[in-house]
């Protein structure tokens, strides 16, 4: 019984020393950046309101229209996924970066100072669009609010937390990289859906933002994976899988979401339309 104990702290003490000894102390006093607790209650009162206190507060009320607010908010999106890309680019994956391995690196120079910065800003980022749900909520779009949507919007907060609090820089770093390319177009298909539906039947592209995701995650599974044939690879093994298999949740999921809406509803217009024949 004492060596299973003593095994137990062996390995939480490991666990606590890898995260102290990776913390990253440039970005500790920056913006919720220092200790979980904060984004925490974010979170949970994001849940609260999505999944509980916005449908009970909506039930006997019209949904709100929100088009300025959207106009404005997904326009903002544009340019936030923008910038982040721009200084993705410049801060790493531009050229100064190695796609098979990159570690972290905790300099305080401007490259790596302005990869950190980028980190952070996709933090709050991903903290920003947490509004998406609650813009469903108020307009009740409650069919949007899937398990998918839910989980994929409560985890990216967490995952960026870890990456600016220990690791605000490297080669986990690619996912926001990419991942801003993609909402730079997500966020434009959203804007000009806000436009009214002058603009929406010209909007035939929807399907094609859940491919881009899917291709995104697969990319980032290959490029996680490969860390761990490389015994020299200084970045963080145990935080490269934890990355792989995230992708590789994600990659099901979407893909899952796909056939679910697209191609079975492709399937039953084909059948309709053969019926009308």
């Amino acid at each position: 019984m004492s060596v299973r104990l003593n095994e137990t702290q062996t390995i939480v003490d490991r666990m606590v020393n890898f995260f102290v000894e990776h913390e990253d102390l440039r970005t500790k006093s920056w913006f919720l950046s220092n200790a979980p607790g904060p984004l925490f209650m974010i979170l949970g009162a994001y849940l609260y309101f999505c999944l509980y206190a916005g449908p009970r507060y909506m039930r006997d009320r019209k949904p709100f229209e929100l088009k300025n607010t959207l106009l404005v908010y997904n326009a903002v999106q544009v340019l936030l996924s923008w910038v982040l890309f721009y200084e993705g680019y410049k801060g790493g994956w531009g050229g100064h970066y190695n796609f098979r391995c990159q570690p972290v690196t905790y300099a305080t120079d401007p490259i790596s100072m302005r990869m950190a910065r980028a980190v952070w800003l996709y933090y709050i980022a991903k903290i920003t669009e947490l509004l998406d749900t609650v813009f469903f909520v108020l307009r009740k779009k409650q069919r949007q609010i899937s398990f998918l949507h839910l989980y994929h919007h409560s985890l990216m907060p967490v995952c960026a937390f870890i990456g600016v609090k220990y690791f605000a820089g490297g080669h986990g770093t690619l996912l926001g990289f990419i991942n801003s390319f993609i909402h730079i177009i997500m966020y434009a298909y959203y804007l000009l859906s806000a436009m009214g539906p002058k603009v929406q039947k010209y909007l035939w592209w929807k399907k094609y933002i859940t491919i881009l995701q899917i291709v995104q995650f697969l990319i980032i599974f290959v490029h996680t994976l490969q860390i761990q044939f490389q015994p020299n690879c200084n970045f963080p093994k145990s935080i490269a899988a934890l990355l792989t298999f995230n992708a590789g949740l994600f990659t099901y999921m979407f893909s899952s979401f796909y056939v679910a809406n697209y191609k079975k509803e492709a399937a039953a217009q084909a059948k309709l339309a053969a019926k009308k024949e």
